[in-house]
């Protein structure tokens, strides 16, 4: 498994990172504490999940299960914790399976923290991530329709600086070690770079944004970002959703899959997007590749990748997406998929 750095932290953190947003939900316990033993004894080293997990969809009821899961893990594996890196979320303003909605400030983040470090049983996350911004994000499939001409930039600053000041005040007491966004535009990042820098950290080191052969809106000013300050991308969806795995072709909704939870695909569903998915199956069909294989190793050709972090629902999932690291696309392929997104570009 090929490491990557993680930002300016220090830590090197594997090309694949075990996402679970279904765990508590559509993945069971049981399976998914099978899932991170096998996850590290594959050499994944990165876990990832956030408060409001499990999705499909949010509920309050079952608000914070998935981190109940992975801790549930950690203390039936004492001496492990260091095997791996912990990253968790605080959801964003709006939320209503969490604080009902309320924004990011220094008012939630200190008990938003206590409550996951209590769930995860763990001293300490080593990354703490802003779900998405208080102002909004063009992610989600809004990036036709997002329109901060309406914002208090003034007031936008002044709330960033004071998540800073009690971001800091965690790092002081070692309850989190580093900081990281999700959902964020290049705009949002290069002023938490610039305020942190002002006032002692601490620096952003990742973004978690969707991305994968279906969403590429990252190849644009966010990669100069991450070029030039050391940010790397978390791409979360790197699957598409399902899409990319082929199991939705010809109309198709397996029971338990995120289509049959979720029918609008959180509003991916499209007839364009069904076009640029068959593209990508022909590119594996005809270059005798699993689908699943093409995506990921996709995603590890793009320069500013940090991590792709995946879901598995049941442990057969997980095994196929490990395969995905033995694979190296050729020139050939990397070229017709160049011309697929030239033909089917960014569908959502």
């Amino acid at each position: 498994m090929k490491m990557n750095p993680l930002g300016r932290t220090g830590l090197m953190v594997s090309e694949l990172c075990l996402g679970t947003m279904t765990y508590g939900n559509q993945t069971p316990k049981e399976e998914a504490h099978a899932q991170i033993d096998r996850a590290l004894a594959a050499g994944i080293n990165f876990i990832d999940t956030a408060e409001m997990y499990p999705v499909n969809p949010p509920r309050k009821e079952t608000m914070g299960h998935s981190e109940a899961i992975v801790g549930d893990w950690i203390a039936a594996n004492p001496g492990r914790r260091p095997e791996f890196v912990l990253a968790t979320k605080h959801s964003g303003e709006g939320s209503m399976v969490a604080r009902d909605g309320a924004p990011i400030s220094s008012k939630t983040i200190a008990g938003a923290i206590e409550g996951s470090l209590k769930r995860l049983k763990t001293d300490v996350i080593d990354l703490y991530q802003f779900h998405w911004p208080n102002r909004g994000s063009y992610m989600f499939r809004r990036n036709w329709t997002y329109d901060p001409s309406g914002g208090d930039r003034a007031a936008v600053i002044d709330n960033m600086v004071d998540c800073l000041e009690a971001l800091k005040a965690q790092v002081k007491a070692g309850n989190i070690r580093h900081f990281g966004l999700s959902n964020e535009s290049a705009w949002g990042t290069a002023q938490w770079l610039r305020l942190a820098e002002e006032i002692g950290g601490p620096r952003v080191a990742t973004i978690q944004n969707e991305y994968s052969l279906l969403c590429r809106l990252y190849d644009t000013d966010l990669a100069e970002l991450s070029a030039y300050e050391d940010v790397g991308l978390m791409a979360f969806s790197p699957l598409a959703a399902g899409y990319l795995t082929g199991k939705y072709r010809d109309g198709a909704v397996p029971e338990g899959s995120r289509m049959s939870l979720v029918p609008d695909m959180g509003g991916r569903k499209s007839p364009h997007v069904e076009a640029a998915v068959e593209a990508y199956m022909g590119i594996a069909e005809r270059h005798g590749l699993d689908p699943v294989h093409l995506a990921l190793a996709w995603c590890r050709t793009r320069p500013f990748m940090a991590t792709a972090i995946f879901g598995a629902t049941r442990l057969e999932h997980l095994d196929r997406i490990l395969g995905s690291v033995e694979v190296s696309l050729s020139e050939e392929v990397l070229g017709e998929i160049d011309q697929a997104h030239r033909a089917h570009p960014m569908p959502y």
